[in-house]
């Protein structure tokens, strides 16, 4: 007979939870910071506006009893406060209550009163009355089967076995200056609070602290980037470089020269390149390296264009073909499935220095390949890459010049202080006219839709129809396949289907169709965000729309419009959600692409926007990179001083950690 599986104890299980939160010691339990705070101060129980949140006291005038309708449990119960008020309180799937709530005691009650019932909907409560010096009662973000209570008594235990313990990397000094509690008192505070100002005091220091580390690493990386410097390199050719210039078939925006004399000015200098290059969809970042790439061969050089998907590097080489097409350049192309024969050829011109510029993904990075002189590494769309990625190109060359592209734009402050170990350029206009592109909220049901596509297709325009799905699933979000099934039945032949799990030869094929074939709607999922760009495109309708940041919806949004025509967007959603119509209100208003990231930085926070870890922008614990813009700017002026004293004793340590910290070479940070 097999052995029964052993049931794990009580603590056990919640020690196994802590392990799938990543809270392995004392520190990081008690760095694990409360989401927010539910006040128990008690409330007035008179003159009560509709939906105004409630903390009343006194006792039950019934027993609670639980109904069940349409798979609701609903709980309900008589009580008096203590000033001889009357209330109906009713809790949604709380039946617990019937077994934990008794007639004869007081207890604090949280909710929301509905004015209309004289009703309470119940939130908290707690036994008894609170007193008022433990009325905040912290809330942490926890697995479903933590229960809160025991993750807020382990921190207080864990911060009476650490205390006397915990040091404040802020140096006294600054603490003195800005007038900040030190790091235990603020943690004991932020655990534990007698009220708001113990709060706000506590995230005063510890939003300070986590922007001078950050801005503090910062600053170490640019100088151990600024100590790098490359082998002896030919000056670049600026006639030669003008000269290509005249062979674009377009012509440079302001922003986009000032851009290259950045760009080629920091590569004729001895120290390494290490620049962003961002700027909204459709600003010509792409241009700008390949002017950048010329300029890497006018020196000799070889140069490498990395991008994250096949389809964007197969569309960068053929661009690279037309605009090198008067020059000596040699271009190849190195993506995942390339030949397996023409892969060996790649390696060894690539080694002997018969290839000037290669263009690809991941490809470019992998063991085999050996470069006979790299002196420019692009980056485009640099957040999908991780550091290890990056790094790993990097150390193809002898200390390589490094230029990241990047479509989601940053406000230029908040950019100086995330990127500050980067110099910046950007582009704010677009190399014609802003487009001119209409957005508007429809329902899945419009006849809209189908009537603004039929119009597309009659004016010789193609249609991007996108969802976020590849298959069908049971949450009722939108899947391709299943649009395509709806849109061939309206359209017929003329509906071609691409996802991310289709094989690089048969996107190709797809795009090619719809690019200068038969094709007149795409059916896709997300995989067209980046780079895509087919002038005849007028039209989107992305379904769902609402299952997207806002930073990705205008990144769709950028595929249409390409050709300067008036274009329309649709953005689908069904449901009537008063606060995702506000969010998607944003784009119908707006085509900033500037404005646009910002808003969505604070609505959803960095990781949202720019994607995974490792996006090249930092995951804050404490600091909100829009509302805390300020203490960002004081924090990365105050590292910048803190190493123009760098021998002062008490700036060594804070110094020491921020080395040890940097785990990775010092050229990108995490």
């Amino acid at each position: 007979m097999a052995e029964k599986t052993k049931k794990l104890t009580h603590s056990q299980r919640l020690n196994s939870l802590l392990y799938k939160m990543e809270i392995f010691s004392a520190y990081d339990v008690i760095n694990h910071l409360p989401r927010r705070y539910d006040d128990y101060s008690l409330t007035g129980d008179t003159k009560l506006e509709d939906k105004q949140r409630v903390v009343l006291y006194g006792k039950l005038t019934s027993f609670p009893r639980s109904v069940k309708a349409r798979n609701i449990q609903i709980t309900s119960f008589g009580f008096m406060t203590i000033s001889n008020h009357y209330f109906d309180v009713v809790a949604y799937n709380r039946s617990y209550l019937a077994n934990t709530m008794k007639m004869d005691e007081y207890y604090t009650i949280i909710g929301s009163f509905n004015k209309k019932r004289n009703e309470i909907n119940f939130i908290n409560y707690s036994k008894g009355q609170i007193a008022k010096e433990n009325a905040l009662k912290p809330i942490y973000s926890l697995p479903s089967d933590y229960p809160n209570h025991l993750f807020h008594s382990l921190a207080l235990k864990c911060l009476e076995e650490l205390k006397g313990h915990i040091g404040s990397l802020v140096p006294f000094s600054l603490r003195k200056k800005y007038r900040l509690i030190n790091k235990e008192e603020a943690l004991n505070k932020a655990h534990s609070p007698k009220s708001n100002e113990d709060v706000r005091q506590s995230y005063r220091y510890l939003k300070y602290e986590e922007a001078l580390m950050f801005s503090l690493k910062n600053q170490l990386i640019r100088e151990e980037n600024k100590s790098l410097k490359k082998i002896k390199k030919e000056p670049i050719d600026l006639s030669s470089c003008e000269d290509f210039l005249k062979t674009l078939p377009y012509t440079l925006t302001d922003d986009q020269e000032k851009a290259c004399d950045e760009i080629i000015n920091d590569m004729n200098q001895s120290s390494l390149m290490y620049r962003l290059l961002q700027g909204d969809v459709g600003t010509g970042k792409t241009l700008v390296s390949f002017v950048a790439l010329y300029a890497n061969f006018a020196r000799g050089d070889q140069g490498a264009l990395m991008a994250p998907t096949d389809v964007l590097a197969r569309q960068h080489y053929a661009n690279a073909l037309n605009l090198f097409k008067n020059t000596k350049v040699k271009i190849a192309l190195l993506v995942g499935n390339t030949p397996t024969s023409e892969k060996k050829r790649i390696y060894e011109d690539l080694r002997e220095g018969y290839i000037d510029i290669v263009i690809g993904t991941h490809a470019l990075f992998t063991k085999s390949i050996q470069y006979s002189s790299l002196g420019l590494v692009v980056i485009d769309e640099q957040h999908r890459f991780g550091v290890n990625q990056r790094q790993a190109l990097l150390d193809k060359g002898d200390h390589a010049d490094l230029l990241m592209m990047s479509a989601t734009p940053i406000p230029r402050t908040l950019a100086l202080s995330i990127y500050g170990d980067l110099e910046i350029s950007t582009l704010y206009t677009f190399p014609h006219k802003n487009r001119d592109i209409a957005t508007k909220i429809v329902s899945s049901d419009s006849d809209e839709i189908f009537k603004m596509c039929e119009e597309s297709i009659k004016n010789k325009r193609k249609v991007y129809v996108v969802a976020p799905l590849v298959e069908y699933r049971e949450d009722g979000r939108y899947s391709v396949e299943q649009l395509f099934a709806r849109f061939v039945l309206r359209f017929g032949e003329k509906v071609a289907l691409l996802h991310g799990k289709m094989k690089s030869e048969e996107k190709d094929s797809v795009l090619d169709e719809f690019a200068n074939g038969d094709k007149d709607i795409l059916v896709t999922t997300q995989v067209i965000e980046v780079g895509i760009d087919v002038k005849k495109a007028n039209l989107m309708v992305i379904y769902d729309a609402n299952s997207y940041g806002l930073a990705s919806l205008h990144q769709l949004r950028g595929r249409i419009g390409r050709n300067n025509e008036h274009s329309d967007c649709l953005l689908v959603y069904d449901e009537n959600d008063e606060e995702a119509l506000d969010r998607l209100d944003i784009l119908v208003k707006s085509n900033d692409g500037f404005e646009i990231a910002e808003k969505d930085l604070a609505l959803r926070g960095p990781g949202e926007l720019m994607g995974l870890r490792q996006s090249g922008l930092p995951n804050f614990s404490f600091l909100n990179m829009i509302d805390d813009i300020k203490i960002f700017i004081v924090a990365r002026d105050d590292a910048k001083d803190i190493l123009a004293h760098k021998d002062d004793e008490e700036y060594r340590y804070i110094i020491e950690k921020c080395r040890r910290d940097i785990e990775y070479k010092p050229l990108i940070k995490a």
